[in-house]
């Protein structure tokens, strides 16, 4: 059997022209959503894969209506494939265990793997500009300024670590961190 799926991201979206291209591609039925790609659990994406099995093919117009990313797509079709389904990726082609379906897969694991990299060099990039800041520090921002923990601390003095975290809403944990960051001279 030939299963269909369309997705867009937003209501606003219109499904028409990927539903009348399924259509001409002789699609036996199709499962359509406006639902953001960025989710697996998108409702008629998961009928359908609980559908599929063996002989069938699932027809999408491009490799994101249906993946996340490109290395999502990749480790979906290698899935897919193993359990005998072809997958129709209408700009690409048809991806089956034959040498030109596996080439195509090749390529795409080979554009997963850029876009990986690609990712990564951005992030380093960014994180690189953002240490030129003076102010610039790695990891989670703090929840209380210095001046909220010393007050804290100066409580400390007459109440309990109780009292102080009712009062300030600082935490034990991060009282008695910060008492030892004192202690050693480094707050």
């Amino acid at each position: 059997m030939k299963y269909g799926y369309g997705r867009v991201s937003t209501a606003s979206q219109d499904l028409e022209l990927q539903l009348q291209t399924l259509k001409s591609e002789g699609c036996d039925k199709i499962y359509s959503e406006k639902f953001t790609g960025t989710k697996a659990d998108r409702p008629q994406f998961v009928e359908l894969l609980s559908l599929l099995k063996k002989g069938d093919t699932l027809v999408v117009t491009k490799l994101d209506r249906f993946a996340r990313s490109a290395e999502d797509g990749v480790n979906l079709i290698k899935e897919l494939l193993s359990k005998g389904i072809k997958v129709h990726i209408l700009n690409m082609g048809l991806v089956e265990d034959t040498s030109m379906g596996r080439l195509i897969l090749r390529m795409l694991s080979a554009i997963a793997e850029f876009d990986r990299d690609m990712i990564v060099e951005r992030l380093a990039e960014g994180k690189a500009i953002a240490k030129q800041n003076p102010d610039f520090r790695e990891g989670r921002p703090k929840k209380f300024t210095k001046k909220q923990v010393a007050h804290a601390l100066q409580l400390l003095e007459t109440n309990s670590y109780t009292q102080v975290e009712e009062i300030t809403g600082i935490s034990k944990s991060t009282l008695i961190r910060a008492k030892r960051e004192v202690t050693k001279g480094l707050l």
